[in-house]
């Protein structure tokens, strides 16, 4: 699929929303107005209970406003048929919420067949969506939820929310359940979609640092879900607006400059020695030798990388599929720099970096990182010196 130049998502515009539960005191939710823009994904973050489920419940209409007005592309939310607005909002969820007795296919294909697609045309769509989030048709479309890791399961989660081509997307917490390796690897995977498809996302969460690598801009909600501030990543860090949105940005700000900078932002080594899986060891292995290296990166068929393998393995190696060890952490274009530095210290050393499609780009050495950082930090001390000296 290629990149759309054109934004699919349209924008949502809350005015003086309020959630009222009988029986209450208070609004869960009181009098909250806000602008999401299309194309974009706002983050809203805050402390457990403070509203930030319930508000973006009530655009696809899960929670009922008690007052106010939510207008999607123009279109008065509370005014649409509620199966038909929901029909136009993909939403995600924590766990991924897979019908447990459906195979992935179907799982995906749950939304298209609703809305009246023909057999051939769901099959068709669900095997585009297999593709876009990385799960081979093949492999896994007639496997159930339970035979899925935890990771591989939001994924599914992400390709069924996306299924219908619905111009907003809510996610409540998509990957608060996985181990944080696979929780970098799916934000990643969120951020490559996203240059692709440019849908208008509401994402929910509790980790300030996954609200500063995905959003365009994050809104830091209080309690009643009352914005305490709303503006971009990069203003947040530099410049909270009160002590609790500081409490969030927490220690090391600078630090977290590194979840601002993406790897598309620094050079990347183009001299790994690569070779395909069905490449005879003893060749690489001269390969090796001629060049003095003691490592080779083996690409997939479609040039992803899947082990790096050492001169030594390779004497008694008969394919490369097996040789070596397997990646367990590869890190893409759209990951983050704090990612690549988390990788080298769980590889041990410089990390493969995959592009659009996961194809292999580069690798990242670990001077780079410190490097960058180093020159973060000289330029925060001039921005302190110039502040200083006004």
């Amino acid at each position: 699929m290629a990149e759309h130049d054109e934004v699919s998502g349209v924008e949502i515009e809350l005015e003086h929303v309020t959630k009222k539960y009988p029986g209450t005191r208070e609004a869960a939710v009181d009098d909250f107005s806000m602008v999401v823009p299309a194309g974009k994904i706002v983050v809203f973050v805050g402390p457990s209970g403070c509203g930030k489920t319930t508000t973006m419940r009530m655009i696809n209409r899960l929670i009922e406003p008690t007052s106010g007005r939510i207008t999607i592309g123009g279109d008065d939310a509370l005014k649409l048929d509620v199966d038909t607005l929901r029909r136009r909002i993909g939403y995600a969820i924590q766990q991924a919420g897979l019908f447990p007795h459906f195979t992935v296919a179907q799982n995906i294909g749950v939304v298209p067949g609703l809305l009246g697609w023909d057999k051939k045309k769901v099959t068709n769509r669900v095997e585009e969506m297999m593709d876009l989030v990385g799960l081979d048709p093949a492999d896994f479309r007639d496997r159930f939820p339970r035979q899925l890791s935890g990771g591989q399961q939001q994924r599914v989660g992400v390709a069924r929310a996306l299924a219908a081509d619905p111009p907003v997307l809510l996610m409540d917490e998509p990957f608060g359940a996985v181990d944080p390796i696979t929780r970098g690897n799916l934000q990643d995977e969120l951020l490559r979609l996203q240059t692709e498809l440019k849908k208008t996302i509401v994402f929910v969460t509790h980790d300030f640092d996954e609200a500063v690598k995905l959003g365009d801009k994050i809104a830091v909600l209080g309690n009643q879900s009352s914005i305490l501030q709303y503006d971009t990543p990069d203003a947040i860090l530099a410049n909270p607006a009160d002590d609790t949105v500081a409490g969030f940005v927490g220690a090391g700000a600078s630090l977290k400059q590194l979840t601002l900078l993406r790897v598309r932002d620094v050079e990347l080594k183009q001299d790994a020695l690569t070779a395909g899986l069905d490449e005879s060891p003893a060749e690489v292995a001269k390969q090796l030798d001629a060049q003095r290296r003691h490592f080779v990166l083996v690409l997939d068929s479609r040039r992803r990388p899947t082990r790096w393998v050492h001169r030594r393995q390779l004497a008694s190696a008969t394919s490369l599929a097996t040789a070596g060890k397997p990646l367990r952490d590869i890190v893409s274009l759209q990951s983050t720099l704090q990612d690549a530095l988390e990788a080298m210290l769980a590889e041990g050393g410089s990390v493969p970096v995959t592009g659009a499609r996961g194809e292999f780009a580069g690798t990242i050495e670990l001077d780079t990182v410190i490097s960058t950082i180093q020159q973060l930090r000289e330029d925060h001390a001039d921005d302190h010196t110039e502040e200083a000296s006004v």
